[in-house]
């Protein structure tokens, strides 16, 4: 494969800046067809059960904090409205645009509210602020305070009272008992705020402790909570301000929607605000690809700064000794995963391997290792021997062209080529007893589709190789296409690259490659990072000795886990040179996996799926986004019934309390499956036409 391209830290600072205003069009989805359906009716003179709709309103003024929780519900799949208060032509929030009433009953159009801070209106005497404190009373509808300045009129001292006002980064931050016993049980306890620029705030807020005479009638209950610098005293950061038959979430801390600690707290924000009943679902996902397994990689020339056999090498330069596992690094890998309870996707080449057997003697260990450890992992065809499946390469001018043909036509590899590779590296795998799924496919460096500038569409005899094949999920590289899409009869599965080099074997090697990518000239470098918007240029070069493990291994573990902690179900890949030798993968692997660990208590643990999973689950999210765009989604609760009408053929994530039933014709089933102290499932309707009708369990 070849280089993870570039870093993915090119994230802005004004993304991270808590002082950012600037509005990035949050588009209001459409609010959805709202239809009754008929239940028993009410006792005589009893006031009908209220009807709810599982819909979240969004006011929002532009600010980080409110577009960090709105970036959660679309991520998950929740309907919301999102009303900009800055347009002057946007509605009015009154009693009509917040409730009605359907064949009788009266209609909460919103299950819940999300507000900028407190009083987004300005006067305390606002007609909508008095709006929505009578819909939010009326019909027991939750309302999260986004940020929030630490005052009594939110349950709070100010922060001069014993409290704290400043920047938060580093800061260990901890679930309260009342916390783990409510929205946050799926955290073990400390929720460390991120530093991860020493020269950057990017945290700020107020630690305050709750009023030590509150108003009758009124409760303050601290959910998140730290220190107060300077004394033993601690205050509250997140916490629910019950009163006036209302409550609310006063969160008094800045955030946006990478921050590591909004992506731990946002599923505990999002069930407080739902009350844990809610369409959408949310997981933690973590699966890494290792391609080439059986195939040598190319080696960094480190004197030369480039990897001989690749195009911007110079000519004459000797090859440098390849780079490939033996028998002590498959025994390793396989121990490695017992040791962590995860399953590595083994993305081989068998051709690559039979050469690599021919030319030494007729004997390979390292594939005899494998294949008696291989039921432990789970394998991917990556072709037979690695071929570039796009266009013919022309390598007679850096970068490299597409070959054309005497009229001036590109030339492409033929379709028989492309089946041939698929074909015979499957039907290698099945004599071997590998455990594979027919229907996914990596391609040599993701060739084949467009590969920009060169190769800007797809090989046209991809599709119908693809068909022939049976091939149905096409892995694609998520730096050059992050959206699924199709590719002939097949859908893509994007992959994240990540910054640990495939033509690397040792931690030296990784740092010196690292330095030439992003040091400047001025410091021995290729100077790249000076001219390519997307990267950034290190203040001086690695240590060669040290850099790989005290600043590369942080920041590729920092990446992946921000991944894993943003409900993205796309696998990350490495190459099988990074379990060569000094084994440079682990450390970032153990990394991730130890950090996550730290934060999640078992009940939400990692979820870690194979490319056929994951493109099933990027399908069925599309398929969703596009029904809630159109409008045509219902959802509602009335009493302990929830029901849910989808387009025939969509099906709906939905996220309820444990316990939860099914509602079928011939009785009911347990909806879901568990995970991070709820039951979630894609539902679908026992028949067309039908809705979804869900049970809950008493008390919910």
């Amino acid at each position: 494969m070849g280089r993870a391209a570039g870093s993915r830290r090119a994230r802005s600072r004004a993304a991270r800046s808590r002082t950012s205003r600037a509005f990035r069009g949050i588009a209001g989805i459409a609010a959805a067809l709202l239809l009754a359906v008929g239940l028993p009716a009410a006792p005589a003179g009893a006031d009908p059960e209220p009807r709810i709709d599982l819909r979240v309103l969004v006011l929002t003024d532009g600010g980080d904090s409110t577009q960090a929780i709105t970036s959660e519900l679309r991520n998950s799949g929740v309907p919301y409205t999102a009303v900009d208060l800055t347009n002057p032509a946007r509605p009015l929030i009154d009693a009509d645009f917040l409730s009605d009433t359907v064949d009788g009953r009266p209609r909460a159009k919103f299950q819940g509210v999300v507000l900028p801070n407190d009083n987004p209106f300005g006067s305390p005497a606002s007609t909508e602020l008095a709006a929505l404190a009578a819909y939010e009373r009326t019909f027991k509808i939750p309302q999260v305070d986004a940020y929030v300045y630490a005052r009594p009129a939110v349950g709070l001292r100010t922060p001069d009272e014993g409290g704290y006002a400043g920047v938060l980064d580093g800061f260990a931050t901890r679930t309260t008992a009342e916390g783990k016993a409510g929205p946050f049980g799926y955290l073990a306890g400390t929720v460390p705020f991120a530093d991860d620029d020493p020269q950057v705030s990017e945290s700020y807020g107020y630690i305050a402790q709750p009023l030590a005479d509150p108003p009758a009638g009124t409760k303050f209950t601290t959910l998140l909570d730290a220190q107060v610098p300077g004394s033993a005293v601690r205050g509250s950061l997140i916490g629910e301000y019950a009163h006036d038959g209302r409550r609310e979430l006063v969160i008094t801390f800045a955030q946006n929607r990478y921050q590591r600690q909004f992506r731990v707290l946002a599923r505990g924000i999002v069930e407080w605000l739902t009350q844990g009943i809610h369409l959408g679902q949310s997981r933690n996902y973590f699966a890494v690809h290792v391609d080439d397994i059986f195939a040598p990689d190319a080696r960094w020339d480190t004197e030369n700064n480039c990897t001989p056999g690749d195009f911007d090498c110079p000519a004459g330069t000797p090859d440098t000794v390849p780079i490939r596992m033996d028998q002590n690094d498959a025994a390793y890998a396989a121990d490695w995963q017992r040791r962590q309870g995860f399953t590595f996707d083994m993305v081989y080449n068998a051709g690559s391997g039979e050469e690599w057997k021919a030319e030494h003697g007729g004997s390979d260990p390292l594939a005899d290792r494998m294949l008696a450890d291989k039921n432990q992992y789970r394998w991917t065809n990556h072709t037979y021997t690695h071929p570039f499946l796009g266009c013919v390469q022309d390598t007679s001018v850096v970068p490299w062209r597409c070959a054309t043909d005497s009229q001036g036509g590109t030339k492409w590899t033929p379709r028989k080529d492309i089946e041939g590779e698929i074909q015979k590296n499957h039907a290698w795998g099945v004599a071997k007893g590998l455990e594979l799924d027919p229907t996914e496919l990596v391609t040599g460096e993701h060739s084949g589709l467009k590969t920009l500038p060169q190769q800007p569409q797809d090989n046209p005899n991809l599709g119908p190789a693809l068909t022939t094949t049976g091939i149905k999920w096409l892995a694609s590289d998520n730096s050059r296409e992050s959206a699924q899409r199709d590719a002939g009869p097949a859908l893509t599965v994007p992959r994240y690259p990540m910054n640990v080099f495939y033509n690397t074997g040792t931690e030296a090697e990784a740092a010196d490659e690292y330095n030439w990518i992003y040091t400047r000239k001025s410091d021995g470098g290729s100077g790249i990072c000076e001219t390519d918007p997307n990267s950034t240029c290190l203040p001086e070069p690695l240590d060669e000795d040290t850099g790989y493990r005290s600043y590369i291994v942080p920041q590729e573990a920092r990446t992946a886990l921000g991944h894993v902690l943003g409900n993205d179900p796309r696998p990350h890949y490495i190459h099988q040179s990074n379990l060569a030798e000094d084994r440079v993968a682990y450390p970032v692997l153990d990394k991730v996996l130890a950090e996550y660990r730290g934060l999640f208590v078992d009940n939400t643990p990692v979820v870690n799926l194979r490319q056929s999973a994951i493109g099933e689950e990027m399908r069925h999210r599309a398929a969703w986004q596009e029904a809630l765009d159109r409008g045509s989604v219902t959802a509602y609760r009335i009493g302990d019934t929830v029901t849910i009408t989808s387009p025939d053929g969509t099906a709906a994530p939905a996220t309820m309390p444990v316990g939860t039933q099914t509602q079928l014709s011939d009785g009911t089933a347990a909806f879901g499956t568990p995970y991070a102290g709820r039951v979630s499932a894609w539902a679908t309707a026992p028949a067309g036409g039908t809705g979804i009708t869900l049970k809950l369990p008493a008390g919910a």
